[in-house]
């Protein structure tokens, strides 16, 4: 088979990715329910037809779906091998253990046809808000079976040969506190599936299936070519991390997550052995996850490769059979995001060893997964989901961002207007945490605090986060970030969870409170090598208390004049 010019390629690059942009746009715009329509946490992308392999992402997705989404395509090709594909079949499904994450992300996937010969999978996935469990908007730490957390579907086919499959759907929507919502997010991701189908018919109308089947080939080999060069640029040598979860949510143990990154000329390992069994609580992730995670933590230490499944050819990563890395059904893994955050935490600390200048500090690790649930005063459902942010790590050029989104992915915080305007709830706080930021030569950002007031008569209140015990740390000498902490009011005052940073059935009354002080991130390089220009601009603005300062840096930041 011919190569195909460079030039060619990269417009076929970009006209690839731009489908897969457009289809993120088109779920986001259609959507329901805020977590997508607002904080994006979805993603699209096109993938191979043999081998499920990611082709192409698009940009506006989450990072963390790249490798989940390859096998979830995976699962589909597996159940079509005695039933093969047919042009106008949709796949739905959500079962974590085979396609990753947690069971609130609805997959779907779709085959593609050209000239009557499958030539890729499209796939779409968004965080629902609801699909039954135990916990409404289905974060559950006190789950110890993955059927306390959400309803779980196979892969099956919700469209056949073109054909709507009503009684699917009917099962699914019977299993959801928020069908309307349901509804609303299936249609979106049908309709970018839909035109993912139409932008690919124009572009090999355009080009032809030979020509964008070979760059699609071409692509994938040279993103393995650019990741070995970039491993070939890292010391030789072997180096370990660990840091600790609080928490399975059930007994109040720490649990570690231990790593070894070892460098052998183009080949890099990730040894996860001596990592805390499968646990009876919902920090476990599947086997898909952890992989689509070291893919995560790659492409930050390695930003400027492409999101294709040839990055991961010269990485080994070494999952434990039984360990919370490696789940089997039932366990339950809803709290899957607490864990992959503090995968790429270990990563990092093991990677800064290495090479420091290209890693930043630990962020907040935590998303502090918050639901607010009750009824409304004609009876209807509400749940409020929402996830929060914190701080960044510094890096080697500049300090961590303050109130960032986690490193796990682009979805971003939904606005405080939504949120008000969606559910009976007021922030009366949405501010920047004080004194959260890891000390460093470049400090880490601030955390983050948010205070949240019920409107409706009654609700019930349920969270799931982590780093409430551990903080995060910094790299090449930084300090660490302050510690997430949480509280809840009731009749007799402030209350913090026994756990604490997770808790269900918290009762609240109109007018009662919760409030969230989330991390910062790890600072990067010694303290005493901080600017005391910048020390003073940050007592300046706020972000840090004057007898902080002194503690952190010394008194010399009270000789310059802002």
């Amino acid at each position: 088979m011919p190569e195909i010019d460079p030039i060619t390629l990269a417009v076929l690059a970009g006209r690839m990715e731009q489908i897969a942009d457009e289809m993120d746009a088109t779920l986001f715009r259609a959507a329901f329910n805020p977590i997508i329509a607002e904080a994006h946490d979805a993603s699209h992308g096109i993938y191979d037809a043999q081998t499920g392999d990611t082709l192409v992402q698009g940009k506006s997705g989450l990072p963390i779906f790249v490798g989940v989404m390859a096998a979830a395509v995976k699962a589909v090709i597996d159940r079509g091998a005695d039933t093969p594909p047919q042009d106008g079949d949709v796949w739905i499904f959500n079962d974590a253990h085979i396609g990753g994450t947690h069971l609130s992300d609805m997959r779907l996937v779709r085959p593609y046809f050209r000239d009557g010969k499958l030539f890729c999978y499209l796939a779409s996935v968004g965080h629902w808000h609801d699909l039954g469990g135990a916990v409404p908007g289905n974060y559950n730490p006190a789950a110890t079976e993955v059927f306390q957390e959400a309803v779980a579907i196979p892969p099956v086919r919700l469209v056949r040969g073109g054909e709507f499959q009503q009684d699917i759907l009917d099962i699914i929507l019977r299993n959801t506190r928020l069908p309307a919502s349901a509804q609303g997010d299936l249609n979106g991701q049908l309709g970018a599936l839909d035109l993912g189908v139409k932008r690919l018919d124009a572009l090999l109308e355009e080009y032809g299936g030979d020509t964008v089947s070979r760059a699609l080939t071409a692509l994938t080999d040279r993103a393995e070519k650019l990741m070995r060069a970039e491993i070939a640029t890292l010391p030789q040598g072997r180096w370990e991390a660990e840091d600790f979860l609080d928490n399975d949510g059930i007994s109040d143990v720490a649990l570690p997550i231990r790593v070894a990154l070892e460098v052998t000329g183009e080949r890099l390992v990730l040894d996860f052995t001596g990592t805390a069994p499968v646990t009876r609580g919902p920090v476990n992730i599947a086997l898909p996850t952890s992989i689509a995670t070291a893919y995560v933590a790659i492409k930050h230490v390695f930003p400027s490769l492409p999101a294709n499944a040839g990055v991961m050819r010269p990485i080994d990563i070494r999952i434990p059979e039984g360990s919370l890395l490696s789940a089997e059904f039932p366990a339950p893994t809803g709290g899957y995001t607490e864990t992959i955050l503090r995968m790429i935490d270990v990563i990092f600390s093991a990677a800064a060893q290495a090479a420091p200048e290209r890693v930043v500090a630990n962020a907040y690790g935590t998303i502090n997964a918050l639901s607010i649930a009750g009824r409304r005063g004609d009876g209807s459902r509400w749940v409020m989901f929402s996830f929060y942010g914190g701080g960044h790590g510094g890096s080697a050029d500049s300090d961590g961002l303050n109130h960032g989104n986690a490193p796990i992915s682009t979805a971003t915080i939904p606005p405080a207007e939504i949120l008000e305007a969606a559910y009976p709830v007021m922030f009366r706080q949405w501010a920047l945490r004080p004194d959260s930021a890891g000390a460093g030569a470049h400090r880490g950002g601030l955390g983050a605090v948010y205070e949240i007031e019920l409107l409706e008569e009654n609700a019930e209140a349920f969270l799931f986060g982590e780093r409430g015990k551990f903080a995060p740390k910094g790299v090449a000498d930084g300090g660490e970030g302050a510690m997430n902490c949480f509280a809840y009011e009731q009749d007799d005052g402030w209350h913090q969870p026994p756990l604490t940073s997770k808790m269900v059935g918290m009762t609240l009354s109109k007018g009662q409170r919760v409030r969230l002080e989330t991390p910062g991130g790890g600072g990067y390089g010694p303290p005493g090598e901080r600017r005391p220009e910048a020390v003073a601009r940050d007592v300046a603005l706020g972000y840090l208390s004057a007898e902080a300062a002194t503690a952190a840096y010394g008194p010399a930041w009270r000789e310059v004049r802002i």
